[in-house]
């Protein structure tokens, strides 16, 4: 496995700080939500995006891709029967894989429950139709960048839709493209009727990525959560991809949940 870590969690750094520190701190990898950069993809230039990209490989560090994709943004959803929005919502997203290719990232994890809750009046069946045709439109795209998309579900705390992993690979199932997998993350696994490492077991083959963190919105190893069986399970299905931390909960800082997360990680796969 190799580890990286989300970079929203070190909120009013510079990216040179941020990068540096995160290397220092043994990970090799860096997870970039769209938004620390610009509201809008569409506002990163050329110019912005070479920079950050040569930021993060002066670092030592491997851009992984995207996430909180729609985070910040105005006028997309990806359930609406309203088709004009869904179509500009397939291209937004499209222009995410734009972004996440020149950043040299190869994963794009789609949460962003706000913009795919089920409206007034839309079926769980509906909403999956109309989610699978929105990301269908960008699927051309993202092949030809190579990035998968990853589908993350979760738990009914944040959303009504896309509540399991069972559902995410259905809706993988739906877009048919081999650059649209599924995502796993422990703080949303935490919620499903089954153990999670049971849910990584069963959902192995679809699995392109994976979060680490704690239903207490902090990192792993900071709640509840024991991870010898997660990591157990991973290793099992041979999953030797990234771990990102990804954690909700900023209070402790970022240099604490940086430095302790990659520490409780390390400890839990030496022993296995």
């Amino acid at each position: 496995m190799k580890y990286a870590i989300c970079n929203e969690t070190f909120e009013g750094w510079e990216f040179e700080k941020t990068f540096q520190f995160v290397r220092e701190c043994g990970y090799t990898g860096i997870e970039i939500a769209p938004f620390t950069i610009a509201s809008s993809a569409y506002d990163i230039s050329p110019e912005t995006r070479k920079t950050v990209r040569q930021q993060i490989i002066d670092a030592d560090l491997k851009c992984v891709g995207l996430h909180w994709l729609l985070a910040k943004t105005e006028g997309y959803y990806l359930t609406t029967p309203d088709e004009s929005v869904r179509a500009k919502t397939g291209d937004y997203l499209a222009e995410l894989a734009r972004l996440c290719r020149d950043l040299d990232g190869s994963i794009m994890v789609l949460g962003s429950p706000q913009q795919r809750n089920l409206l007034p009046g839309v079926s769980e069946e509906q909403a999956m139709d109309y989610a699978a045709e929105t990301i269908r439109r960008a699927m051309p795209v993202l092949e030809d960048c190579g990035v998968t998309l990853a589908l993350e579900p979760l738990g009914p705390g944040e959303g009504d839709f896309l509540n399991t992993a069972a559902l995410g690979i259905d809706l993988a199932k739906r877009v048919d493209s081999p650059n649209c997998r599924l995502h796993l993350d422990v703080k949303a696994m935490s919620t499903e009727a089954i153990p999670i490492d049971q849910v990584i077991r069963e959902s192995s083959e679809w699995m392109a990525h994976f979060h680490a963190n704690d239903p207490n919105l902090l990192g792993p190893g900071m709640g509840e959560v024991v991870f010898e069986p997660i990591f157990a399970a991973l290793k099992e299905v041979n999953y030797s991809d990234w771990v990102s931390v990804e954690v909700f909960d900023y209070k402790p800082g970022p240099e604490h949940i940086a430095r302790e997360s990659i520490s409780y990680m390390q400890k839990v796969a030496a022993g296995l």
